[in-house]
Formats: C-alpha cells, sequence, structure tokens
C-alpha cells in the first residue's frame, strides 16, 4: 500500500476533524405582526445571524397559526396588538399547534398587565421592541433553550394585576379580568368601531356585539367610545 503524502493527509485529517465536529443546528423562527415593515426589518437581522433562520412570517395571527402548525418552528416572535385576534389570545392555540415551540412576546407594550398576562398564557419570553439587537438573540437562545426570559426593562412589572399610579401607589388594572373576547371587543370599540363591524370583524352576530359592548362599558365604567379608547391608551393597547 502506497503512504499517504504529507498534503493528502492534511487534507484527510482535516475532513475527518470537520466530520466529527456537531453542526449546530439553527433555531428556526416564525415572526408575527402586523406591520410589513417591522416583519422585513427583523427578517432581515435575523437572516444574517448564524444561529437563526426565519422560517415564516404573518400578519394576522389566526392565519399564523396555521402556518405555524405546518411550519413547526422552534421559537415564534410574537406581538401583542393586532386586528383580529391579539397576540396574548394567540399564545393558547400556537402552544396546543405546536406544544414544543417556544413563544417570545415582542411588543412595545410594557404594561405589567401584559407581561402577566403574556406568562400566565404560556409565552416564555418577553421583550421590548426597544430592546437592542444582542438583546434579542440573548432572549431567542434563552427561550429555546427552555429558560424564561423577560426583559430588564420591563422586569418590575411582573406584580400580578397591578398597575402604578401616579403617586406610586398600586391599582388594579381594569382590562386584567377581561376574557379574550371581551378584549378583542374593546380594542375594536377603542378604534371607534362600530357595533356592526366588530360584528362582522369577528363573525359574531349583531346581538351579540352590542351585548358584549354593554357587558364592557358596565365592567369598565366607560361609556363612550372616546373613554374606552382614553382607556386603551392607558392600558397600553393603543398608541396615543
Amino acid at each position: 500500500m502506497r503512504p499517504m503524502n504529507r498534503a493528502a493527509f492534511r487534507t484527510f485529517a482535516h475532513r475527518k476533524t470537520e466530520a466529527m465536529e456537531p453542526t449546530q443546528a439553527k433555531i428556526d423562527l416564525y415572526l408575527v405582526d402586523d406591520h410589513s415593515i417591522i416583519r422585513a426589518a427583523f427578517k432581515s437581522l435575523l437572516n444574517k445571524q448564524e444561529a437563526f433562520r426565519v422560517v415564516g412570517d404573518q400578519g394576522d395571527a389566526r392565519k399564523a397559526i396555521e402556518e405555524i402548525a405546518e411550519l413547526r418552528p422552534d421559537v415564534i416572535l410574537l406581538d401583542i396588538t393586532m386586528p383580529g385576534m391579539s397576540g396574548l389570545d394567540a399564545i393558547g392555540p400556537i402552544r396546543k399547534a405546536v406544544p414544543r415551540a417556544k413563544v417570545l412576546m415582542l411588543t412595545h407594550h410594557e404594561g405589567d398587565s401584559f407581561v402577566q398576562q403574556a406568562l400566565d398564557a404560556g409565552a416564555e419570553g418577553y421583550l421590548s421592541k426597544d430592546s437592542e439587537p444582542v438583546e434579542l438573540a440573548l432572549a431567542i437562545q434563552a427561550v429555546h433553550r427552555g429558560d424564561l426570559y423577560v426583559s430588564p426593562k420591563v422586569a418590575s412589572a411582573l406584580v400580578r394585576g397591578v398597575r402604578p399610579n401616579a403617586d406610586g401607589t398600586s391599582a388594579p388594572s381594569r382590562i386584567a379580568g377581561l376574557t379574550p373576547r371581551e378584549r378583542q371587543v374593546f380594542q375594536l370599540l377603542a378604534l371607534g368601531r362600530a357595533n356592526k363591524e366588530v360584528a362582522r370583524e369577528l363573525e359574531m352576530s349583531l346581538g351579540t356585539a352590542k351585548k358584549h359592548r354593554e357587558n364592557l362599558q358596565r365592567k369598565l365604567d366607560c361609556h363612550s367610545a372616546a373613554e374606552l379608547a382614553r382607556l386603551a391608551i392607558r392600558e397600553g393597547l393603543l398608541n396615543a
């Protein structure tokens, strides 16, 4: 048998070493945000990193759930305020569709009630969109390995159902007790939608939409669209 020359040996040894080294699998990500520009920006940012691969994105939470069930990503980056179904309401169906997937809330909402509701619903992480890219990468990796990650910016908001008053004392969140359906109706009403529009968008009867409006006005002590909008802004559901 002819002896292997040095150059051939180095090539062989290098290839053998490469074969022995385990290749680190990319973390498959799915983005859910109703702003297409934001999705495009995050997709570009994340796809440039070796550890990540964006396998899909969607601006509608209901459609996202269907695609997530097919694509089975490792981590879902999920916004809160979206038309039709909010991110908070989508957490449960997402976890049911892909139980092993991790949910990281990525949102502008830093209100304490949102943080607690997201974690109670099954999210593994909560991150502000104002966070630095390096923190986003750390958060994705943390939730992927099974750790809980809450941005330091919102970590102090983990007091269940409590919001700070202007004088620093605590007051209960007025929307913490709403059902997912009531929260959907509340958001649409706060946007100025009429009962007919609410019924059409949420696929319910006009009578049911009117009943939800009456219940919300009683529960929240808001008796006009303007009052509902002001409350939604204070709670972080709408931008001022």
